[in-house]
């Protein structure tokens, strides 16, 4: 009898110690860059008509490469914001929406994911690394910094032409959903910038 109490007594202490953890548990919501570009798109440029190929990957800080939304704090720290995270890594879709963003600027079939079908004439590739993408830590503003190579694949062996973005996106409110939808305005406005500085 004296075995059968120590052992309910156990079962007791195990369900509460579940139950409590239950209680501690974070829910997770899940968050994603929308495909559809945040702001109306306006007539593609189409430029010199020349055909991009894109890299397939964007190079990204450290911090980005991982699945939780995180914010700058003081300093130099970083922290991240738990039970908030993106449904797909941004390191798969970033790039994703910047050729997306890309061909709608410059217009359908000037832009290609690397690596381009063997049968497109690629005329100019785009390399793009982002150094900075990340909100103060009272999540009024998402900075966006990054640099981005085009080179001349014609044969005519002119100097790729070096571009920057220095990006201060304005969050409709503190919520991470205003923050995860300034880091897809800030997508959008980067591939401006590239067309701005590249067509």
């Amino acid at each position: 009898m004296k075995r059968r109490h120590t052992l309910l007594a156990g079962l007791g202490f195990a369900t509460l110690g579940l139950t409590g953890c239950a209680v501690d548990t974070v829910p997770t919501r899940w968050y994603e860059l929308r495909a559809e570009p945040p702001q109306s798109t306006p007539a593609a440029r189409r430029g010199d008509g020349a055909v991009w190929e894109v890299a397939g990957t964007v190079r990204l800080p450290g911090a980005l490469d991982r699945d939780t939304l995180v914010v700058a704090s003081g300093a130099s720290m970083v922290v991240p914001l738990t039970g908030h995270r993106w449904a797909e890594p941004l390191r798969d879709s970033i790039p994703a929406r910047l050729v997306a963003d890309l061909a709608v600027l410059r217009g359908e079939g000037l832009i290609w994911r690397g690596p381009a079908p063997s049968s497109v004439a690629v005329d100019k590739r785009l390399r793009v690394q982002i150094d900075a993408l990340i909100a103060d830590s009272s999540r009024r503003s998402l900075h966006l910094k990054a640099r981005w190579w085009l080179s001349d694949e014609r044969g005519n062996k002119a100097a790729p032409v070096l571009g920057e973005a220095d990006v201060q996106v304005a969050l409709a409110d503190n919520s991470v959903d205003a923050l995860a939808a300034g880091h897809r305005m800030a997508i959008w406005q980067l591939a401006q910038r590239i067309v701005g500085g590249g067509a």
